[in-house]
């Protein structure tokens, strides 16, 4: 809970943007008011999240930013003849969310695909609605390529089930078809996408990626990482056009969910193209940052990797960051490993994955052989392309899923740090689903950044099914380690990873402090997962403003109400400290402003 001390304190605040960053006595600015606000907001539950979680009474905005936090007399004291005064009526006023890892084109993209909707199919509800969308798009046959997303392969009914293109070949129809898991790390290809991508029985493993085979070699079609982007080079790529309707259709979605920032963890040039079109139109609702991909290879030059990301920045980053929203490049994004759940188990381990020796009906389950694969990018060429990296001033964006390439990008984090502090260069790890707890306290003390996703660290068939038994009592124990890293000092982030799962920021937050599931998933899926204590609300808001503010190293200009700071904020339609924390999952946003400007406002806000 909120410091209560600070609820609804008076202190003047009321200051110019420029005054904010002067050393003038409080009697200097009484005596030299500053002019009219733009916006004031009275009468509600300001909610800071600046350093002690402050609670205020009303906000007042001026060209774009914060100049006033404090109660309403001091607020309508700024309001003049052209000022709007907004009354909250008691409403949740509080910093617009910072989403921190997310892949917003593909979202966009995926809102109008062939879309299974992260399901919990079986086989022929699988195949029906893939058919469905074959029907719906018969024009295309022979050689038109069909793209289902949103595959929520550890749900497929009966659990445990292993797609292979046999599922896909039986359907009434000759084009290729890719089936991308909503993890997106997981491709299931038909035949004709297989031989088209030249994959048979003696292809080999690409580094970075592993192909699912039977027993004599021959893949099945389900492709992992490296693997699937052999059959996805294949597939046509969005015209301009097409890519700038997806990040307007992504832009729209963020502002209903209250998002005014968000980092795209997966850059291609395609996506920043569409986001700077967007935002050279006028319609770049949210900040957008953007982490560019290095892939990984044997002969990969860790300087010349970091000069082009360099050059890319150079042709899209639209320099220092303004009122209204831009697009910022300054960051690089890395994959150590894949995930940690059946049937991939990619994610690389410390120790083995265990394995059934016994029987479905008597399972016994004990270690086997499989660690996962190598991290990614071997050890000495992580730790130099960090370097290189930092370098050229841009800041380290890793995705690490089991526990050995989570430590694996903390010693390459360690080695970073003998030259660059965390002041200068900011270093993320994202996902962290399996951490030792050795590792623990390691990214407070590197100033290393937990980038999670609070919707997975709950009971569903990803967890339960997908990873209870494949990891083993002791890791599952600390699966989803949010609490344990918040306990050890972690300065922790929240990222949605959007479309991995629905773009349902509220959720996550009610996820993120219950760490249960929604009663509609069922009985087998009720209670807490593991031995996680969670985040307490406080916590859990704070990972979704200023500590992601902080990851983006924009820290100073968002994150929290304050002034001086960027005026990106957003009312609630109900106060997430007033009500049960089963209920957070049912929050709308009534209205979201970012620099000043209303970008979202509900119908029943509007009314009042």
């Amino acid at each position: 809970m909120p410091n209560q001390q600070c609820r609804l304190r008076g202190a003047v605040m009321a200051v110019s943007w420029l005054a904010a960053f002067t050393a003038a006595p409080p009697a200097a600015l009484a005596a030299n008011p500053p002019d009219a606000a733009d916006t004031v907001y009275v009468n509600g539950y300001v909610y800071s999240v600046d350093s002690h979680d402050g609670v205020y009474q009303a906000l007042a905005v001026r060209d774009g930013r914060i100049v006033y936090v404090g109660d309403d007399a001091g607020a309508r004291k700024l309001a003049g003849a052209g000022t709007h005064t907004v009354d909250l009526h008691g409403r949740m006023l509080m910093p617009g969310l910072v989403d921190g890892h997310m892949h917003p084109l593909e979202g966009g993209m995926r809102l109008v695909a062939c879309n299974l909707d992260y399901l919990s199919l079986t086989v022929p509800q699988f195949q029906a609605r893939i058919q469905a969308c074959l029907d719906k798009s018969r024009g295309q046959e022979p050689d038109g390529w069909l793209v289902v997303t949103n595959w929520f392969q550890y749900a497929m009914l009966p659990a445990g089930l292993e797609m292979t293109h046999a599922v896909l070949d039986s359907l009434h129809t000759r084009r290729p078809i890719a089936v991308e898991d909503s993890f997106g790390h997981t491709t299931l290809g038909n035949a004709r996408a297989l031989q088209l991508a030249g994959i048979t029985r003696t292809t080999p493993d690409p580094l970075g990626g592993r192909m699912h085979r039977q027993p004599d070699g021959t893949p099945t079609g389900l492709l992992e990482d490296a693997a699937a982007e052999m059959v996805q080079k294949l597939i046509p790529p969005y015209t301009a056009s097409q890519n700038a309707a997806g990040a307007r259709a992504a832009l729209d979605a963020l502002r209903r969910q209250g998002v005014t920032s968000f980092l795209d963890a997966l850059a291609e040039e395609g996506d920043l193209q569409a986001f700077s079109t967007v935002q050279h139109a006028g319609g770049l609702t949210a900040r957008g940052h953007f982490a560019v991909p290095i892939r990984p290879a044997t002969d990969l030059k860790p300087a010349a990797e970091a000069a082009r990301v360099r050059a890319i920045a150079g042709r899209f980053d639209q320099g220092p960051r303004r009122v209204e929203p831009t697009v910022s490049v300054h960051n690089a994004k890395l994959f150590m490993d894949g995930v940690i759940t059946a049937p991939a188990l990619t994610g690389a381990m410390l120790e083995p994955y265990f394995v059934n020796k016994g029987t479905a009906a008597q399972p016994h389950w004990v270690p086997g052989s499989n660690r996962g694969p190598p991290v990614y990018f071997p050890a000495p060429q992580l730790r130099e392309t960090l370097l290189a990296l930092a370098r050229a001033g841009i800041e380290p964006h890793m995705h690490a899923d089991g526990d050995r390439a989570v430590r694996e990008a903390l010693d390459a984090v360690q080695a970073m740090r003998r030259e660059f502090p965390e002041e200068r260069i900011r270093a993320a790890i994202a996902h962290d689903e399996s951490v030792d707890p050795s590792d623990f306290p390691r990214f407070k003390a590197l100033g290393a950044v937990p980038v999670l996703s609070y919707q997975w660290e709950k009971p569903a068939a990803d967890t339960i099914e997908g990873a209870r038994d494949f990891l083993g009592p002791a890791r599952f124990k600390y699966m989803e380690p949010a609490g344990y890293l918040a306990a050890a000092g972690a300065r922790i982030a929240y990222g949605s990873d959007w479309p991995v799962d629905r773009l349902d920021e509220w959720f996550a937050m009610k996820v993120g402090v219950t760490r249960e599931n929604s009663p509609e998933a069922g009985r087998q899926y009720a209670g807490r997962l593991g031995s996680d204590a969670g985040l307490t609300l406080a916590q859990a808001i704070r990972g979704f403003t200023a500590n992601a503010a902080w990851e983006l190293h924009a820290e100073h200009e968002v994150g929290s109400l304050e002034v001086g700071k960027f005026a990106d904020l957003i009312v609630l339609d109900r106060n997430v400290f007033k009500v049960p924390p089963q209920q957070i999952a049912d929050v709308k946003v009534l209205l979201t402003v970012v620099g000043g400007k209303t970008v979202f406002a509900a119908r029943d806000f509007a009314a009042h």
